[in-house]
């Protein structure tokens, strides 16, 4: 293949690939029906021309056979009257236009084949404009509702959904974070409010204690504390009412002699 072959045929595939990118359905269409209607005219003018040649050549062929029949009526009074050259010259008359008449006939009769094709052809195309207008408005509307799923096909693919999907997950850990963060404050919060009742009860036990010692101390008595078996007073009533002779405790030992006491009753 030369040179300029292959040259030519990238020049018509480049130039039938612009062309087609360049074509409009709906307007290639809306012309299609343009000159749909432009050829209905010149076949309407054909038509019309036709016809009128057609009553030309019928008047024609009807004059001549009017002729034919004066001639062979000039040519019967002239025999009859005895005038045989006038009969010749109105036969010679009468044999002209009926050859004329003859000739007419045949192509009034190839005028009528003619007009009535060409007003076949004529319904035929109005029939055909009629249903190409029928079919360009039902393809227009499949246009405009593919343009349509087009541009919502386009829109969806703009979207990015993923973006959208990935920064709602982010909200939603940081969210569970926050509940997260809060939940645990609340815990801290009890946690804490338990450790101190915790702590003033230990410190009830402790000023409890302080408490019984500071009395015993100042009374020299031992003072049970609450809670602590009544049998323990009853034997320390009977102690007391019935006192032995020894000598009398110093204070550190009566001290002594309380912690001993609580000691056992814990």
């Amino acid at each position: 293949m030369g040179l300029f072959d292959r040259l030519g045929r990238v020049v018509k595939a480049n130039l039938n690939d612009m062309v087609s990118k360049a074509e409009d359905p709906e307007k290639m269409l809306e012309q299609a029906i343009l000159e749909m209607q432009e050829d209905l005219v010149k076949l309407r003018q054909g038509v019309a021309q036709a016809i009128a040649a057609q009553k030309r050549t019928e008047k024609q062929y009807n004059d001549s056979s009017s002729e034919v029949a004066k001639w062979d009526r000039n040519a019967r009074l002239a025999l009859q009257k005895g005038d045989e050259n006038l009969a010749r010259q109105a036969l010679e008359r009468k044999k002209t236009y009926s050859e004329t008449a003859t000739t007419l006939e045949a192509s009034l009769q190839q005028q009528v084949v003619q007009v009535d094709a060409l007003k076949k052809n004529l319904v035929q195309l109005e029939s055909k404009i009629s249903e190409a207008k029928t079919k360009k408005e039902m393809l227009k509307a499949r246009i405009t509702a593919a343009k349509a799923q087009e541009q919502l096909q386009n829109t969806v693919a703009g979207m990015n959904t993923n973006s959208a999907m990935s920064a709602f997950e982010r909200m939603e850990e940081k969210v569970m974070m926050i509940e997260a963060r809060a939940q645990s404050g609340a815990e801290l919060a009890s946690n804490g409010l338990d450790q101190q009742f915790a702590a003033l009860e230990a410190s009830g036990d402790v000023d409890d204690e302080l408490a019984l010692l500071k009395a015993e101390i100042e009374g020299n008595q031992p003072i049970l504390p609450a809670g602590a078996p009544q049998a323990n007073q009853t034997q320390t009533s009977q102690s007391s009412s019935n006192p032995q002779p020894s000598a009398a405790p110093s204070p550190v030992d009566s001290d002594l002699e309380a912690l001993k006491k609580q000691l056992d009753n814990l």
